[in-house]
């Protein structure tokens, strides 16, 4: 019985090569491909190609929303709605409600940033889907693993495996749906 492909997966142990092969695969034009590491390595996220988060934006967003909410309500509340003179000053004096302002900009920033960060890195994910491969297990470990998805363009089994292998992979082999 025949399955449809998850993807290739490789294993190398280099962390210099890993940054190489990083590039490689991406100068290479395959888009759909991941590098599995067993700690942060600096600088491969440039080498894969990753482009800058879009999370800054969300934050900013939510920095607006914070501070436009702090003043709408300090202005409706003090100069609208319960209009009180308080010690000769006006009803509503921006000086005052700098406090407020700044709490609920940083909690609107957090608030955004956390659900951003949620949606864009598509949290709960429960599963990956090379999860059950002996290969992949051990990227938590001390091999640095690469995994190019069947759903990429430029992927064929036999071709993705021989240009895994040109790099220096070893371990190299087709992952099946179970």
């Amino acid at each position: 019985m025949s399955t449809a492909p998850v993807g290739v997966i490789g294993e190398y142990t280099d962390v210099n090569q890993i940054m190489s092969v990083a590039e490689q695969i991406r100068d290479a034009g395959y888009r759909h491909w991941d590098i599995h590491t067993p700690y942060p390595v600096h600088g491969l996220d440039k080498a894969m190609g990753i482009k800058r988060s879009f999370l800054t934006y969300i934050s900013f967003v939510g920095l607006v929303g914070g501070l436009s909410t702090a003043l709408g309500l300090q202005f409706w509340t003090g100069a609208v709605d319960y209009l009180l003179n308080i010690g000769g000053k006006g009803f509503f004096n921006w000086q005052f409600s700098v406090p407020v302002d700044f709490e609920l900009s940083i909690l609107g920033t957090a608030i955004a940033t956390v659900v951003g960060l949620f949606g864009l890195c598509r949290i709960p994910t429960w599963y990956n889907r090379y999860q059950d491969d002996a290969s992949f297990q051990k990227a938590t470990n001390d091999t640095y693993v690469v995994t190019i998805n069947a759903e990429d363009d430029r992927f064929s089994a036999e071709g993705t495996q021989d240009f895994l292998r040109r790099l220096g992979a070893s371990n190299v082999h087709l992952v099946n749906n179970a």
